[in-house]
């Protein structure tokens, strides 16, 4: 059931707090949200509002996932919870999802019928194997096969029918014409698999005030054992690892003209930040849309972008991508003329329905973490500092959802996912000169910082940014450039305290 803006059992007296903290911005600033009577886009509009100081944490703060926040004490599940707000029958399909996530699929033939069909080549064989525990992927450590981490492959257009292609929003990128959209470092038994790769590292000095300089390693990557001879000429690579899965059903239910108010594409506010929207094409509707998943905000909709991760990084095919020999290109034909799993009897595809519904449903309702030391004083310092170094002009910290999203359970509710879902220049040591759809070469998407301070509890680990070059939330932060330099520049001038306190902020999200 829907359970409105506030969390259901929240005190009186802190709504009225909340309601009452600062003036209603001037005119309706939200008259797009048709889905609001006047009176509700009042009340938004004030919450939305920054703080007006940060002596005491916010109302509602520690919530960042509205009422469907886990409360639950913080572990190495702390990424698999449901969404507290969802009914029981609903909890029940979440746990059918979760099962397909975390299932190993098979090459076919195979006895299992509804389990074959993986590949011919792979990333991965199961969802989990590219977000482990529901969480953040990495770089290979030293003798290990990426898994988590992939190249995005794709070359400049070669002909006037893919330039209108591109142009139309009917493509995102032109593949490789051997190896496809990404290199698959895997395959079933008997077939080669496309390749793999090594990672050598250049070193950038960063100086900090008041103590030593940050040594950042900017990552170089050398594709080796290439299976299908060599790239085309110009082929563009570009490394991603997995992001976390917590939160995606809210950033789908953020409603787009909260988005389409934040994006400024000429600066013409003249702070140096602007900020696009990533235009796709819906492949449910084939109308155009905002693309909000992915590193460069390529999909639109959760279910979009998991039956691009079923074909392109396990190679199962769904209604959505019936392909069944995956990200196979017509090049390779001994990898299109493998076994296939679909079985006729289940439906079209290896992956029929309900497979789809029920890993978008489970995908969609995976819980963000409560916050932890909201209210602690070097935490609200440190948000102080992300304040005044301008990061909320990409990392917006709160939305309300809309009223119309299509599970109750993400209508109206206060969220607070730090990202803009907009494209933004990030400057040359974070470019991989590789386009995809609205995004150039320089351009990518405010990820969302929710649960970033929980990426060690569930994941071991802490490597962040779109290739896990980061090796903790400063260098993160040290690595921004382009649109994010100023802001960058004014966290390395920051004293010793304020750099500590500004990361304590960052991992009590």
């Amino acid at each position: 059931m829907e359970m409105g803006f506030f969390p259901k059992k929240a005190a009186a007296g802190a709504v009225v707090a909340c309601l009452s903290a600062g003036p209603v911005l001037a005119g309706d600033s939200l008259a797009h949200r048709g889905d609001l009577s006047a009176a509700e886009r009042a009340k938004v509009a004030r919450v939305l509002q920054e703080p007006a100081d940060f002596e005491r944490a916010e109302a509602f703060e520690f919530m960042q996932g509205g009422a469907g926040t886990s409360k639950r004490r913080p572990d190495r599940d702390a990424f698999s919870r449901s969404n507290s707000n969802i009914g029981f029958e609903e909890e029940q399909t979440f746990k059918l999802g979760n099962g397909l996530f975390k299932k190993l699929w098979t090459s076919s033939p195979s006895s299992t019928q509804a389990s074959d069909g993986l590949g011919p080549l792979f990333n991965a064989r199961s969802c989990q194997g590219c977000h482990p525990k529901d969480g953040r992927g990495r770089p290979p450590l030293a003798g290990e096969e990426a898994v988590s981490l992939f190249l995005r492959l794709s070359v400049p257009p070669q002909t006037e029918a893919q330039r209108r292609a591109l142009a139309a929003g009917d493509m995102l990128a032109v593949p490789e014409p051997t190896y496809g959209g990404q290199l698959q470092s895997f395959a079933v038994s008997g077939l080669a698999a496309e390749g793999r790769f090594d990672i050598g590292f250049e070193e950038i000095e960063v100086p900090l005030n008041g103590e030593a300089a940050v040594v950042l390693k900017k990552p170089v990557y050398n594709v080796r054992d290439l299976g299908y001879g060599s790239f085309a000429a110009g082929t563009m690579i570009s490394p991603r690892v997995a992001p976390p899965m917590i939160g995606l059903g809210l950033l789908q239910a953020i409603h787009p003209g909260d988005i389409e108010m934040l994006a400024d594409p000429e600066d013409r506010d003249g702070d140096g930040i602007s900020g696009k929207i990533s235009q796709v094409r819906d492949p449910a509707t084939g109308t155009s849309a905002i693309g909000r998943f992915g590193w460069k905000a390529s999909t639109p909709t959760v279910r979009a972008q998991t039956a691009a991760a079923f074909s392109g990084d396990i190679g199962i095919s769904t209604p959505e991508r019936p392909d069944n020999s995956g990200d196979c290109t017509e090049a390779q034909q001994e990898c299109r003329g493998r076994p296939h799993g679909e079985q006729a009897r289940l439906g079209v595809s290896e992956a029929p329905d309900p497979v789809m519904d029920l890993v978008t449903f489970y995908s969609e309702n995976l819980a963000v973490p409560m916050r932890r030391n909201a209210d602690d004083a070097e935490v609200l310092e440190g948000k102080q500092v992300f304040y005044e170094a301008g990061c909320p002009a990409c990392h917006q910290p709160k939305f309300v959802t809309s009223r119309n999203a299509a599970n109750p359970a993400h209508r109206y509710q206060l969220i607070w996912p730090y990202s803009d879902l907009l494209l933004h220049d990030m400057g040359e040591d974070l470019a991989d000169h590789r386009p995809v759809g609205s995004a150039n070469g320089r351009e990518w998407r405010t990820p969302p910082l929710w649960g970033i301070g929980l990426t060690e509890t569930v994941n071991n680990h802490t490597r962040f940014l779109h290739d896990g070059r980061a090796r903790n939330l400063l260098e993160a932060v040290l690595w921004h450039g382009g649109e994010a330099r100023a802001a960058r520049d004014r966290v390395a001038a920051l004293s010793p305290d304020d750099r500590r306190s500004l990361v304590r902020f960052l991992e009590s999200l």
